[in-house]
């Protein structure tokens, strides 16, 4: 690979250019209102696999945003990696807590980036980490050292749960046949240590709503004898866990799978300072389930927490009023064994139960995915560890994630292969929240990892 190092070097800038004009296009898959600027993103990127030396690239429309198809077949002796990323973004709200526009990229020397960081929405979250990809082909292909077949799957909704890339898989099956999947959209455990995640957690996502009267009332005249559904909402959430942050759900814990105390204390090795954890996000202490370290509460335990909650009057000075309706969202991360439908289900009727009569309650599922643990000894991870190894001079540490990628065990539901896990930010990139970055170090390291890969796996494979 040492020509496309070279390529990789020489390129660099021009590299860097692109990547902050794709990040000025706010592709925001959740809100309709830029329905045009992700499919405009999805041209983006499927012109920028035409030009790196994909063929056969297509815009593939969906009943909501589109998925971006290319490949480059050398030899079919060769083994095919199959590279899946996403190029839609959060929304950026709150706008006030950015400290430069979202969609306004732009280059800021940190503490933990001295070599400077990218700070925008989807910098790293997926639009640095999939440009990687293309790079990285590109530079293999001009430097004639592609040693694998490479299929590109890019799509825009998996920031709303993928919820058309089932039926893309099933009607494209032949087209995706490959012999492993190859994903960037993880982190590791710092840019020192080099890591690949080998378990991610599994999601239920669910939004409630309960109604008291059938319109507002004015707090004097009706306040203490008609039922408050913030009060309620307030109180029936925490309910929901007690005073050691142990979810009350009847059966949530049924299935979860338990990790054995060997592999706690090897999970636990990893480096990782709890007072730098504390002081970056700015709090005194940590809080989660009692007998659990902070490692084990991010990866093998599940949770629920409530991200939106709202109703009434929150507007500018004071309005008397006992609001009508009040609302949440609530995501549960999920461990080996949980089945998200089965969560779904736990859940609604255990809220259901716990409403007084005093209101009414709906439960909404939005959407959701299976957990997954991959195997650390197959030829696809021992190929992705030598390449970290390579780049990094040092073994990567196995370990698993907090987050959820559903698609992971949908793609080995449907296409029957596993996916290799190898992504390049970091846990305090703030990604889905205000101020996104992605290291500059991290998105050149990515580049120059992951021909090393391909290397290793034709060599293995």
């Amino acid at each position: 690979m040492k020509n496309t190092q070279a390529y990789i070097l020489q390129h660099k800038n021009r590299f860097l250019e692109e990547l902050l004009d794709m990040l000025r296009i706010p592709s925001i898959s959740a809100d309709p209102a830029y329905k045009g600027d992700v499919a405009r993103t999805a041209e983006f990127v499927a012109e920028k696999l035409r030009s790196a030396g994909a063929d056969l690239v297509e815009v593939f429309p969906t009943a909501g945003h589109p998925i971006v198809y290319g490949e480059k077949l050398i030899d079919p002796a060769k083994p095919t990696v199959l590279v899946y990323g996403h190029y839609d973004v959060q929304p950026a709200d709150p706008l006030d807590l950015w400290t430069s526009g979202p969609f306004e990229p732009v280059i800021k020397k940190t503490e933990l980036h001295p070599d400077g960081a990218i700070y925008a929405r989807g910098s790293c979250d997926d639009k640095g980490q999939v440009y990687m990809h293309i790079k990285a082909f590109e530079a293999m292909l001009a430097a004639a050292e592609l040693p694998c077949n490479v299929k590109f799957m890019i799509e825009g909704e998996e920031e709303v749960g993928s919820v058309n890339l089932g039926s893309f898989l099933k009607e494209h099956r032949a087209r995706l046949d490959c012999d492993v999947i190859l994903i960037s959209d993880t982190s590791i455990i710092d840019n020192q240590t080099p890591s690949i995640t080998v378990g991610l957690r599994g999601l239920s996502y669910v939004e409630v709503e309960v109604t008291a009267a059938n319109r507002d009332l004015h707090s004097g005249v009706y306040g203490g004898a008609v039922a408050n559904p913030i009060n309620i909402l307030s109180k029936m959430i925490a309910s929901m866990q007690d005073e050691n942050n142990h979810i009350t759900i009847p059966g949530f814990y049924d299935n979860v799978l338990v990790v054995n105390s060997a592999e706690r204390k090897a999970m636990n090795e990893a480096p990782f300072n709890e007072k730098h954890y504390m002081d970056d996000l700015g709090i005194a202490s940590v809080h989660g389930e009692a007998g659990y370290t902070t490692l084990e509460r991010t990866s093998i335990r599940p949770t629920l927490d409530v991200n939106g909650i709202w109703g009434g009057y929150i507007g500018e000075g004071a309005k008397t009023v006992l609001p009508s309706k009040a609302f949440a969202k609530i995501s549960m991360r999920l461990v080996p064994n949980q089945d998200p439908d089965q969560i779904t289900d736990l859940f609604s009727r255990h809220f259901k139960a716990i409403a007084p009569p005093s209101v009414r309650v709906e439960v909404r599922a939005h959407h959701g995915g299976l957990p997954v643990v991959t195997p650390t000894d197959t030829p696809e991870y021992q190929a992705a560890a030598k390449a970290m190894e390579q780049a990094f001079g040092k073994a990567p540490i196995p370990q698993r994630g907090g987050g959820s990628i559903p698609i992971v065990a949908l793609f080995e539901s449907i296409l029957g292969v596993k996916s290799v896990l190898m992504g390049f930010g970091l846990d305090s990139d703030n990604i889905h929240s205000p101020n996104e970055h992605y290291g500059l170090f991290n998105f050149y390291k990515g580049i120059e990892t992951i021909p090393y890969f391909y290397q290793y796996y034709a060599e293995l494979k």
